[in-house]
């Protein structure tokens, strides 16, 4: 199996499409990136940004380039030296123009007689046997927008197959439309009512059904021609927990891609790890991710951050596991009420409990689910946790847990019904839309801990966890992919490692925000959910300088999400502009944006330096690193689509350039680290480059020593001829003067740091001082010269 050195993501748009990726494989060599990874290239929904919601898996894109694209993409690739991955979503397909997606077109025109019957996950049992489709606005006669043109119904701006002869010339449309294998009901019945299984919440995502062979060949068969031609060497899959059978689903891939490196988005939960049965060489890098930001965390800050989300919420603390059990059940009986629904009718017809009590049952062993799912039988503890968790909530449905627990863990020979099967593709669906989509945005005592697969009640970690977690990575999933900013990260990591630093400064964070609220309320402006506030002003200061309606568009997502003060549905248009006011005054109002901007000059230093530690860790840790388009400069993006935006790589080809073009031990070889970039540029192409051209040197991982009375402000680790030492709590290290007498202790030897490329040579016992190492930069990546 080829295993990338690294990758480099690249957004594929109609903006930026196949060919623009091809001319930019000679930046992306010269970066150091090992192969180019590709966000999702099939022909997908028009005007699509980003691709996940593919009509038609038979062909590339020709809004992104199409097949003469991916051709001109693998060629310059393969001829530069470097491989291709793309991103591949098995789970779903966009529903939302059914004229764009022919097998959804013939689904809806046929219904259970279309040869595209079973390719869907369709419950024909609910909806009187046609495919609900939750569309039609508010009012009674909103069916009265129905007409028919061109042998189509038509609602709007919305398309819909006429089934053979239920049309005749003057047909009332409403009449035409009952005629149908579908039905057009009200987008608010959509949630409890939908009988065809979605992605998450988005009903205009329909579920696949992969584990129909017939499916799966059908839906890979363009990816199919990709490796038969050479043209791909590598897979992403796209939740995989969504599929039935996530084993039996990459054992087929594997297959057919003839072993390729295949990568899962995964997200694990502290101490959970992927089934090692699966065949893929890992997870797309959430993991990792969670360990950097929390090694460079600062427990001591972690009661003043507490103390400050207390006194925003009235003097009422929240705790995580009840926060998230109530987000986690809400969404169970709101927004993913028609999938619970479905498990309901998936009981036994002799289950011995009505349905408002299996509902109510399902619910809650949903909402005390500790993971996205199982694999039964791998990971049944997890199942068995959450039951008696859902016990101790509702000790009244005691009975009916137990029965449920039954009907979900399979029999004795461990055969799955199909209620145990769809339980198992449904808690992960509310385990994203509970925590990350919602308790998420609830909890903002230190926004960088809630990120795409963390779990923020783990505030911080020591060197020594950090160091077991990575020592396991290195024997048993060293081909796994690392990452630090990806499309789904609530922010990127040159945000995070802004906003990382207040946990060195709780006290002045908490004064800041105090400051800010008092003076709001000095110009009447009205605000009446703090933690949303604190939320707020942490990615303002993450973020700075940003334009403010990107501050507007990232707080108005935030506190829709969290569903406390307004929401998406029937959200609370007072408390929205109020808070579109106090970030106007955070701009406009010059003593509130004195405050800001002195924020953000006491977190800038502190926040470069966590950046830089933070990538030098990724970058070099056991793993394939990924960097994701643009982020090899400072570029502080918010969540989506703010992190889809346009990349300048004209100017980032010219920085590569000036730097390589630079006479080592000059100062236009050393940038300094400011708002350039220019140093992350640096650190990024060095440590790429040094990964690809000497894999050798990265095939163990020994956690390195270091002595002194500051010498918890560094960490690192020598991978096997590559030492990394990184600075950790900067903006607490620099009151004491940055480190004097401190040591890190490295193989008896010379070691030269790729960056400056200063020769560093251990004494007697083998020790380097810290103060010279890391004198010009805060991060050192050394490369053993000798021994």
């Amino acid at each position: 199996m080829l295993t990338p050195t690294s990758t480099y993501r690249l957004q594929i748009t109609t903006q930026q499409d196949l060919h623009r990726a091809a001319e930019l494989v000679p930046y992306i060599k010269r970066l150091g990136a090992g192969w180019v990874y590709l966000s999702p290239i099939l022909r997908a929904t028009s005007g699509s940004d980003h691709g996940y919601d593919v009509v038609d898996p038979t062909e590339v894109d020709p809004e992104r380039g199409g097949s003469e694209g991916l051709k001109a993409l693998s060629d310059a690739a393969h001829e530069a030296g470097l491989g291709v991955v793309v991103d591949i979503v098995p789970n779903h397909q966009g529903v939302a123009a059914p004229q764009e997606n022919p097998w959804w077109w013939s689904l809806l025109e046929k219904g259970q007689d279309s040869p595209y019957a079973d390719a869907f996950d369709v419950d024909w049992r609910a909806g009187g046997g046609k495919i609900v489709i939750p569309v039609l606005g508010d009012g009674d006669e909103d069916l009265s927008a129905l007409t028919v043109q061109d042998g189509t119904l038509r609602y709007y701006d919305n398309v819909y197959p006429l089934a053979e002869g239920t049309y005749r010339e003057g047909d009332d449309p409403v009449e035409v439309h009952g005629r149908q294998h579908y039905e057009l009901i009200n987008w608010r019945r959509g949630d409890s009512e939908l009988n065809y299984r979605r992605f998450f919440t988005v009903a205009t995502l329909a579920g696949v059904r992969v584990e129909d062979a017939r499916v799966f060949e059908e839906s890979h068969t363009e990816v199919a021609r990709w490796f038969r031609e050479g043209l791909v060497d590598g897979l992403r899959i796209d939740h995989p927990d969504g599929v039935r059978d996530p084993q039996d689903y990459l054992g087929k891939l594997a297959e057919l891609t003839g072993g390729a490196w295949t990568v899962v988005e995964k997200i694990l939960e502290p101490g959970e790890y992927l089934p090692e049965q699966w065949r893929t060489a890992g997870t797309t890098g959430y993991d990792s991710l969670g360990w950097i930001d929390r090694v460079l965390t600062d427990a001591r800050g972690h009661y003043e951050l507490a103390s400050l989300d207390t006194k925003l919420r009235g003097g009422q603390p929240v705790r995580w596991d009840p926060l998230i059990h109530e987000t986690k059940r809400r969404m169970a009986d709101a927004g993913l009420a028609a999938e619970v629904h479905r498990l309901v009718r998936e009981l036994p017809a002799d289950f011995p409990h009505g349905a408002a009590a299996s509902y109510d049952g399902l619910a809650e062993i949903l909402a005390n689910f500790p993971v996205y799912r199982t694999y039964l039988p791998e990971g049944a503890q997890y199942l068995r946790d959450a039951v008696a968790a859902a016990r101790r909530w509702r000790p009244e449905l005691a009975d009916v847990l137990d029965d449920l627990a039954r009907e979900l863990g399979g029999d004795v020979n461990g055969t799955l019904s199909g209620v145990a099967q769809r339980f198992q593709q449904t808690s992960g669906m509310v385990m994203a839309k509970g925590v990350e989509d919602t308790a998420f945005y609830r909890y903002p005592k230190l926004s960088s801990l809630t990120e795409v697969g963390g779990d923020p009640s783990v505030f911080s970690l020591t060197p020594e966890q950090f160091h077991a977690e990575a020592a396991r990575r290195q024997r048993e999933s060293p081909a796994t992919m690392n990452a630090l900013t990806t499309h789904d990260t609530k922010r990127s990591a040159s945000v995070r490692a802004r906003i990382t630093v207040l946990s060195e400064q709780p006290r002045a964070w908490s004064e800041t925000v105090a400051t800010l609220v008092n003076r709001a309320k000095d110009a009447q402006i009205e605000l009446a959910d703090g933690p949303a506030v604190n939320l707020v002003l942490q990615a303002v200061v993450g973020a700075w300088p940003l334009e403010r309606n990107r501050a507007v568009d990232y707080a108005m997502k935030a506190v829709r999400e969290a569903s406390v003060s307004t929401a998406w549905v029937d959200g609370d248009e007072h408390f929205e502009a109020e808070l579109t006011r106090f970030i106007d005054f955070l701009f406009s109002n010059p003593r509130a944006r004195g405050i800001v901007e002195g924020c953000v000059e006491r977190v800038s230093a502190p926040g470069f330096s966590n950046a830089l530690a933070a990538t030098a860790l990724q970058l070099t840790l056991p793993g394939v690193p990924d960097v994701y388009q643009g982020q090899e400069l400072w570029e502080p993006s918010l969540v989506d689509p703010d992190n889809r935006r346009p990349v300048d790589f004209a100017a980032r080809e010219q920085m590569l350039a000036r730097l390589d073009a630079a006479r080592p031990g000059s100062t236009d070889a050393t940038p300094p680290v400011d708002g350039t970039g220019a140093a992350r540029m640096l650190l990024t192409s060095r440590a790429l480059r040094l990964r690809g051209e000497h894999p050798e040197l990265f095939t163990e991982y020994i956690p390195l020593e270091f002595r002194g009375a500051l010498a918890e402000h560094a960490l690192g680790f020598d991978r096997g001829g590559v030492a990394t030492v990184v600075t950790r709590f900067p903006a607490t290290l620099a009151p004491e003067g940055g480190f004097t007498d401190e040591t890190v202790v490295l193989a008896p030897g010379t070691w030269q740091d790729v960056l400056t490329h200063r020769e560093y040579t251990t004494d007697q016992d083998g020790a380097v001082r810290l103060a010279d190492l890391l004198f010009t930069y805060p991060v050192a990546i050394l490369r053993r010269k000798d021994g």
